[in-house]
């Protein structure tokens, strides 16, 4: 028979040389030194081996117990501090409105007249509307606006024949984004012109 390398003599044996195991640096007999040692009646070597295998089985069950311990310890310290944050993560956003609050709390507790009264009810409306834009929200402008279902819920439909075909006439209820994402959608009243 011919030169052949080891792959072939692998495969012949039928063995899976990509996925073999590399062997462990403190290997012990291979099979056949065993096999010569229960030929010469050496039974004190096979309970010592039998020992060594017991010992590292126990020091890897030992191991696994202690990383499994350490990542259940990292997935419930990951979950309080998921808890945590979202706690306090609205802790910005009730500092920026504090200010307005304040405000009202003056408003009510001055008497002055109609005038001034309105006069402060508009400011705590812009201190409202700057703490808002501080935070990423934007109105969504609508009145005079042409019908955009995906930022404008229609309440109702009024013929007319003064303006566009589904243009906005009336907003009922302001509608806000925060970026680019709907907190919700202006409440409008939509015309519907006879004529299209």
């Amino acid at each position: 028979m011919g030169k052949s390398n080891g792959k072939q003599e692998a495969e012949i044996a039928g063995l899976d040389l990509e996925h073999e195991l590399p062997p462990a640096e403190n290997d012990g007999p291979n099979p056949a030194a065993a096999k010569e040692s229960v030929k010469a009646g050496s039974g004190s070597g096979i309970e010592a081996e039998l020992q060594k295998i017991k010992a590292e089985r126990d020091a890897l069950l030992d191991r696994l117990a202690r990383a499994q311990a350490e990542f259940d310890n990292a997935r419930k310290r990951a979950a309080k501090e998921q808890q945590d944050y979202r706690d306090f993560a609205t802790a910005d956003t009730i500092k920026s409105l504090l200010p307005a609050i304040d405000s009202f709390e003056r408003a009510l507790q001055a008497k002055s007249q109609p005038g001034d009264f309105r006069a402060g009810i508009e400011l705590i409306y812009k201190q409202f509307q700057d703490a808002l834009a501080k935070l990423g929200v934007k109105p969504i402008s609508a009145k005079g606006e042409q019908f955009d279902p995906r930022v404008h819920e229609a309440i109702e439909m009024v013929e007319t024949s003064d303006v566009p075909h589904h243009q906005v006439i009336e907003e009922w209820q302001r509608g806000y984004k925060l970026k680019d994402r709907l907190l919700r959608p202006a409440m409008v009243k939509v015309a519907k012109n006879p004529g299209n």
